[in-house]
Parts: C-alpha cells; structure tokens; sequence
C-alpha cells in the first residue's frame, strides 16, 4: 500500500481544520479547501454518516486527492435531539456559534425556564469520520460522547459548541 503524504481535510471550518490536522502524523501535507478556493458542498444527508460522506467524496473527487472528512453534532435531549445534524447552520452563514449557544439556551428556556438551574441537561456530541480515496474506496467510523449542557460558556480553547457541553 502507498504510504499516504498529503491529504486535503475536507471542513472550511478553521478550527475544524486545525483539530483535525492535530490529530495527522505531522509528515502528512494537510491541504484545506480554503487554500485551493473550494467551497463546502451541500450537506443534503440524513444522518452525520451521510454528511461526512458527501463532503469526503466531494473533495476528494475535486482535487483527485485523499480526503478525511466529518459531520459532527450536538443532540440534547430537551430538545428532543436538536440541533443535530443541523448544529452548523443554527451558527448561521457566518458561522457563528455564539448564535446558536444562544438559540440553544432560548429553546431550553421555552421548554423549561428552570433548565439553567438544573445540572442534569443531558446531550451527546455525535462525530462521523470518513476517509474517501479517488478511486471511491472509504473508510468511516462514528463515536459518540455523552455529557450535559451548561448554562454558561465555559473554556477559551474550544469551538463550537464546546463552551456549553461538559463530557461526562
């Protein structure tokens, strides 16, 4: 098998790319779509498995490249599992993810104005990896974290919503 030496991480999310080229060997050239001008092609699945997929494909197919991709989420239970794979757009166009904490904590709000007080707020954060070759091989692997959602942002490491969701 060829030994993989670049790759192209397919996320225009900076602190995505940045997690996730963490987590490379650091002999591998990491490759952003930012860098080649390539936009995010619509995520149209049903389920984080499918995004990650379609992103993967979709990269790879444009660059004739290997390409690792995600799809990742919160679920609180409140809320009956939203935002869900709809957690990057309550952030909207910019991505702003001080809008969706706060769309969170408005829902929560209207379900139960007591929530904040409570410390039982039960989510999971859902991520689906996939490794997509040119030749249409891939790889895919999901893992799940349970924790709880605060009533205050927290950290000043983290994105997304990590501010709100302690790991258990």
């Amino acid at each position: 098998m060829k030994k993989i030496d670049k790759i192209i991480i397919g996320t225009n999310n900076n602190g995505k790319f940045k997690e996730i080229s963490h987590l490379l060997p650091k002999k591998i050239n990491k490759i952003s779509p930012k860098e080649l001008n390539l936009s995010s092609p619509k995520e149209t699945g049903n389920s984080f498995e499918e995004n990650s997929k379609i992103k993967a494909k979709f990269f790879s197919e444009q660059v004739n490249m290997i390409c690792i991709s995600d799809d990742s989420g919160l679920e609180i239970d409140l809320l009956s599992g939203e935002p869900g794979i709809f957690s990057s757009r309550w952030a909207g166009p910019t991505n702003n993810f001080n809008l969706a904490i706060d769309k969170v904590f408005r829902k929560l709000n209207d379900i139960d104005p007591g929530w904040s007080s409570k410390n039982n707020i039960s989510a999971r954060f859902f991520c689906s990896l996939t490794v997509y070759w040119p030749n249409g091989k891939l790889i895919h692997s999901k893992g799940e974290v349970k924790g709880n959602i605060t009533n205050i942002k927290r950290g000043n490491n983290g994105f997304g919503y990590d501010p709100i969701f302690v790991p258990k």
